[in-house]
């Protein structure tokens, strides 16, 4: 995601590094492939881009009512997976089948699977323990960072026990878990930095940008560069952390400020958003951050209950996929342009991996009463001659995108990495990735 001031200046796009490309490389241009189409026996199984296995999970799970146990998106069959309680009502399964799921039978319904999680919220709110359903084993599934040892390990396990025979699985983590915010670059206020998420217009019409709540409770003016002067303010009335979520509405400054539906991938490549969805376990994601850059993964989790040293926060989506100290509030979404998510927190990193959270984007528009993407307060495109750098030199150390000039030491906004100094690794030429199918900024 990018945000552009007017005149429009463009901080210098640093290279997100080999682990970066290597997850750009899977943005393939079959992300806007048609779906395939059902098979003339309308039982088959059908195959389904993410978003339409999202849509339909929703219709099933109306349409199923108590016999719905969750569903899951099998990415490898590209099918949707659908959880099922054996009844006398085979009717409604027979249905669920005709709509072109993959439909399971199982033991543990969605009501035996909430009360589980309500034991575990009353018993077992140990900071450093996590828990989500995982409907993929038809269990909950409970973590125990680092931190949770001797007496209270005894008590998480037990709680576990509690639950019955075949109800929940318990790991451990290696890392801590822990919010993702850091000193450094990306968006900065004081000595702390997040990432943000995604461009949106608030409710009055102006330009903003989601990020992490607790990014928001930390600081009320966010600024692109370290030091420099606020850009954005945070909206404090929807600041939410810990509690019912982690997200917050940052409002840009100026309302000239230009705010496109994109997340910009690093290489001068750019996925551009075109709407909001809901996760899916089995979902691949990507997820964009000012410290790590690009990293891609795996919807692991929904309704995830993350036990925080601040606090306890609910309604999150577990992912596989890695993060690091800079990178709250950072986008996560599809290779088709599906906006699913913020960084929230988790355990271990981008070397070892390990477990982190994401705010559900839908939740959160909803809540700050914002849209995605720019409205007409965004403003358009300079004309001609109005572009930064006619004539105009990059700052020293940072490149110039075409026509644009990197301000010095300007920070990329809303998910774009660029630190001042920064070149781009071997290899990754602007344009390099051109057969991707993503929008070259360059």
């Amino acid at each position: 995601m990018s945000h552009k001031r007017m005149p429009k200046r463009k901080a210098a796009i640093a290279a997100g590094g080999v682990a970066a490309l290597g997850a750009a490389a899977i943005l393939l241009p079959n992300a806007n492939a048609s779906q395939d189409g059902a098979s003339d026996d309308a039982a088959a199984p059908r195959t389904l881009k993410a978003a339409d296995a999202s849509d339909l999970a929703s219709q099933l799970a109306g349409l199923l009512g108590d016999a719905f146990a969750g569903s899951y998106y099998d990415a490898d069959n590209q099918q949707l997976v659908v959880n099922v309680i054996p009844g006398d009502n085979n009717n409604v399964i027979v249905q669920a089948k005709k709509a072109g799921a993959t439909v399971r039978e199982v033991d543990n319904s969605l009501a035996e699977l909430d009360a589980g999680a309500r034991t575990l919220k009353a018993e077992a709110t140990i900071p450093g323990t996590s828990w989500a359903v995982d409907p993929r084993t038809n269990k909950i599934l409970v973590t125990a960072d680092s931190t949770v040892t001797g007496a209270k390990w005894d008590q998480l396990e037990s709680t576990v026990e509690s639950l019955g025979s075949g109800m929940a699985t318990i790991k451990k983590s290696q890392g801590t878990f822990k919010t993702f915010l850091s000193g450094g670059d990306a968006i900065f206020a004081g000595g702390a930095r997040c990432s943000a998420g995604f461009n949106v217009t608030a409710g009055d019409g102006t330009p903003a940008f989601l990020t992490a709540g607790h990014c928001g409770v930390a600081a009320a003016e966010w600024s692109d560069t370290e030091g420099g002067a606020p850009i954005a303010t945070v909206d404090a009335a929807t600041a939410t952390f810990p509690g019912e979520g982690d997200f917050a509405l940052v409002k840009y400054d100026d309302p000239a400020t230009e705010a496109p539906s994109e997340v910009n991938v690093g290489g001068g490549q750019t996925v551009q958003i075109s709407q909001a969805a809901e996760a899916e376990v089995g979902l691949q994601v990507f997820r964009m951050g000012s410290t790590t850059g690009l990293s891609d993964g795996q919807v692991l989790g929904l309704d995830a209950t993350v036990n925080y040293p601040e606090g306890t926060v609910t309604g999150l989506i577990q992912t596989d996929v890695c993060a690091e100290p800079g990178d709250s509030g950072g986008s996560l979404f599809t290779q088709d342009g599906l906006a699913i998510g913020l960084t929230s927190g988790g355990s271990g990193d981008c070397t070892v991996g390990g477990e982190t959270f994401f705010q559900p984007v839908t939740t959160a528009l909803e809540a700050v009463g914002a849209t995605l993407g720019a409205g007409d307060a965004a403003g358009g495109d300079a004309g001609a001659g109005e572009e930064a750098g006619a004539g105009e030199e990059a700052a020293p150390g940072e490149e110039a995108g075409a026509g644009e000039e990197a301000g010095a030491g300007e920070e990329a906004g809303a998910g774009e990495e660029a630190g001042a100094g920064e070149e781009a690794a071997p290899g990754e030429e602007a344009g390099a990735a051109d057969e991707s199918g993503l929008t070259d900024t360059h």
